[in-house]
């Protein structure tokens, strides 16, 4: 009972520290993916350290449950790797400890990393996903940094282009200056050069102050309409020495009120959740008895005497027969009010619709959602069913082999796992089905890998798979004979 203690207790240490190693590791690679996705909102902007520290901050915390399945399996792929490489597995399974035994106190860890990573995306993630949004917004919003660059047209202030052919780094005066204003349409641009300027921030920096040297200005004095010819149109030429012009621009940093992030599926816990999608099914419920019933009352007539009088037999009626009995007039408007029924119909069909459709879009995201926060500590354990019982049968440690087949098997389970997103956003597939797709495709690899390593099934040796081909061979030319003799 001591040796499998301190058996328990030899394995642990070597996988916790390696689970710390690959956590680690694979949370800086997931955030910096995710800071070169949003590269060009932060590019430019001015942003200040403390800025993008927060932003990383909310950003790794929001990553951390997708690194943990692929940690988990890289840590449990090359645990047991290296304990077969160094025969210790082996050495275990001829005392008579089981593979079952052995993963025991590993499972029981990972069960718990699992719980907890549970709990972490239904109480902290929503939080961190709207501070992190909130701040993103933000940052999107924000006015760029102002550097016009040399010889390119410069759009980055509100309705002005600018084209500068020289800049003094020194003094930070730009040299032969066009300055195109389309605020009032492309057709009526009013257009200022200047030998020289220089642009400076207000002390609020709210605004820009241009100082323009030696130039003029033209602008139109009338809005050229369509048809107007050019030379018809009154104009304004300026000739100036200096001019200052004041321009709206915005350099503050102003953070985005985080109240407006709250009613996000993001920013919801699983209660939120779903309370929301049971409200907002009965809301669907509801708009679709309600214009049922008003189709059926408005647009369907009944014949509310068919049971109050019995007729005899009728002679056949034809309907053109009653279209040619009615005058011109009369066909003319009967047609018309046709025709108006079935506009409004279709009309009212197609809003309902709009308005159903947004419902169903909003009970998707939220189930989406919902569906996540189990998916992803699910995740967990699978991967340590399938890195676990891999590194047994490859019996190969370290970064190489392990890094190889963590990394192959956690971009198939991205993929998949993209793709039943996918499916689930756009109503081709039910929720659950779309994601809950990964875990069903790779729970049962983790039970055949597990069932093959608790065997000692030769799965990656080369050799048996020679023998089994050879044994197909001998057996095909037994068929062949066979069937030779019984044609003779």
């Amino acid at each position: 009972m001591l040796g499998i203690k301190r058996i328990d207790s030899y394995l642990f240490k070597n996988f916790i520290s390696l689970f710390f190693i690959t956590f680690f590791i694979c949370l800086f690679i997931v955030v910096m993916q995710f800071f070169w996705l949003h590269i060009d909102d932060l590019v430019g902007k001015g942003l200040g350290l403390g800025v993008l520290l927060e932003l990383f901050l909310y950003a790794s915390l929001s990553m951390i449950p997708l690194s943990l399945p692929l940690a988990i399996l890289l840590a449990s792929l090359m645990t047991f790797g290296n304990l077969g490489e160094r025969f210790e597995l082996l050495a275990m399974k001829s005392a008579g400890i089981s593979l079952f035994r052995i993963m025991r106190s590993l499972f029981v860890f990972i069960f718990f990393i699992c719980i907890g990573a549970f709990f972490f995306s239904n109480n902290v993630i929503p939080v961190v996903q709207m501070k992190m949004w909130t701040l993103m917004i933000s940052v999107q919003q924000k006015s760029p940094e102002l550097d016009i660059p040399i010889g390119e047209f410069y759009s980055g202030v509100n309705g002005l282009h600018f084209y500068v052919r020289g800049k003094d780094h020194k003094t930070k005066v730009l040299k032969d200056v066009m300055i195109y204003d389309f605020s009032n349409g492309f057709n009526n641009a009013s257009v200022t050069t200047a030998d020289s300027a220089r642009i400076q921030l207000t002390a609020d920096k709210k605004n820009l102050m241009l100082t323009l040297y030696n130039g003029e200005s033209f602008e139109n004095l009338k809005k050229q309409e369509l048809g107007l010819r050019s030379k018809s149109i009154p104009y304004r030429r300026e000739t100036f020495v200096k001019k200052e012009v004041l321009v709206d621009f915005d350099a503050n940093f102003n953070r985005m009120d985080e109240s407006m992030m709250q009613d996000q599926h993001i920013s919801k816990d699983i209660v939120r959740l779903t309370n929301d999608i049971d409200s907002s099914l009965l809301v669907r419920d509801s708009l679709q008895q309600n214009f049922t019933r008003e189709m059926v009352t408005t647009r369907y007539y009944h014949n509310v005497y068919e049971e109050e009088f019995e007729l005899d037999e009728l002679t056949p009626v034809f309907p053109d027969s009653l279209l040619l009995a009615m005058s011109q007039s009369d066909l003319k408007l009967t047609v018309n009010n046709a025709l108006m029924t079935v506009k409004s119909t279709k009309n009212e069909v197609q809003y309902n619709h709009i308005i159903i459709s947004d419902v169903d879009r909003y009970v998707i995201q939220h189930s989406v959602e919902w569906h996540r926060k189990f998916t992803l500590s699910f995740a967990c354990l699978i991967f340590f069913f399938i890195g676990a019982p891999l590194g047994a049968i490859i019996r190969k440690g370290g970064l190489g082999m392990p890094v190889v087949v963590s990394v192959a098997l956690f971009i198939i389970y991205y993929i998949i796992d993209t793709t039943g997103q996918k499916m689930a956003r756009e109503g081709i597939w039910e929720t659950w089905q779309g994601m809950w797709l990964s875990s069903a495709v790779l729970l049962p690899v983790g039970i055949f890998l597990t069932y093959k390593a608790a065997t000692d099934s030769a799965l990656f040796k080369s050799e048996a798979y020679a023998i089994f081909f050879n044994q197909v061979k001998e057996w095909i030319k037994n068929l062949k004979f066979f069937r030779k003799n019984a044609k003779e």
